[in-house]
């Protein structure tokens, strides 16, 4: 038996740990590339909701920190349309979109609309108000139990060389850089979209110069709200689990893309979603899933003590 190790000479052998040491490495960089694509599929989700988030402090100048329950909202109306009343998902889909524009418009004008003129603390009271609401109300609704939901989307996964990517992560990924370029689009090519813009500048001169402004807030909260019911579709369509309290965290951490990006920035938003996303998924693959979110909280915090605007954002100053 001692004679058959003689098989294999010394240069054998290190032909042979040179293969695995080669295996060991594509096994590394394969792994890398697939949480780097987790993070891309994440962190789309992350920039839709931050969209949102950011359109509405860029255009009134406040914080809506229901906009979280909005990606409940929309996950639960598609469970009703397509798991209660059996629809097509197709039409399921753009029926939640509008239940969550509507829903969007319908917060505006009954609970912001009075604030207009009110202290930053007053309408943070309020939008903290209305995200219990939602999660409250659902609770009545629902109950606490966690409902499973299966994923409507039925898109195969394709495989690239030794990855497979999912057809969740193909979709989430197609559909956000769509609606990217489509509301840049819009926002720069649109009668609507330059109203925006001249609203986010200055409210009372875009008034003198016919701008609706009442008209032109409800429609950003409209599309910021329809944008957070895709988001709320793809993340059930991930994670497969309804809860009442389902849109809380990925709001926070939404928001805290849109800080990262840049507050009133749109590229900054969608930049700062897909870098969110990155970080976590490799800070829970490589070092800790307890510690990734304070991993991300704390990038933050460096960025914003390096540039207080943001990545992407334009630091303003006040005339005095």
């Amino acid at each position: 038996m001692a004679t058959a190790v003689s098989f294999y000479g010394s240069k054998d052998m290190q032909d042979l740990n040179i293969t695995k040491e080669g295996g060991e490495s594509m096994d590394l960089v394969n792994s890398i590339l697939e949480q780097l694509i987790n993070g891309l599929r994440t962190g789309s989700i992350y920039a839709l909701i931050a969209l949102g988030y950011t359109m509405v402090y860029g255009i009134a100048k406040m914080i809506n920190f229901a906009h979280g329950d909005i990606i409940m909202v929309g996950a639960y109306a598609l469970y009703v349309f397509v798991g209660l009343l059996g629809l097509h998902p197709v039409p399921a889909v753009l029926l939640t979109i509008v239940v969550c524009a509507v829903l969007g418009i319908t917060i505006e004008k009954v609970a912001y609309k009075p604030l207009r003129n009110a202290t930053p603390l007053a309408v943070l009271i309020t939008a903290i108000g209305v995200s219990y609401l939602l999660q409250n109300l659902s609770l009545l609704i629902f109950k606490a139990t966690p409902i499973p939901f299966g994923s409507i989307i039925r898109v195969p996964s394709v495989k690239v060389g030794s990855l497979n990517i999912s057809g969740i992560t193909i979709v989430t990924l197609v559909v956000t850089t769509v609606s990217m370029i489509a509301l840049t689009l819009f926002i720069n090519k649109s009668k609507a979209g330059r109203a925006m813009r001249a609203v986010s500048e200055d409210k009372g001169a875009a008034e003198l110069m016919g701008v609706n402004v009442n008209q032109t807030i409800s429609l950003t909260f409209a599309i910021g709200s329809a944008l957070a019911a895709v988001a709320g579709i793809l993340f059930i369509s991930q994670y497969e689990t309804l809860l009442p309290t389902m849109g809380a965290l990925p709001g926070i951490k939404a928001f805290v893309a849109a800080v990262l990006g840049g507050i009133g920035s749109i590229p900054g938003a969608m930049l700062g979603g897909i870098i969110l996303g990155i970080i976590e998924s490799l800070s829970k693959a490589y070092i800790s899933t307890q510690l990734a979110d304070a991993i991300v909280f704390g990038i933050l915090v460096i960025v914003l003590l390096v540039k207080p605007s943001g990545l992407l954002g334009k630091l303003k100053i006040e005339k005095v």
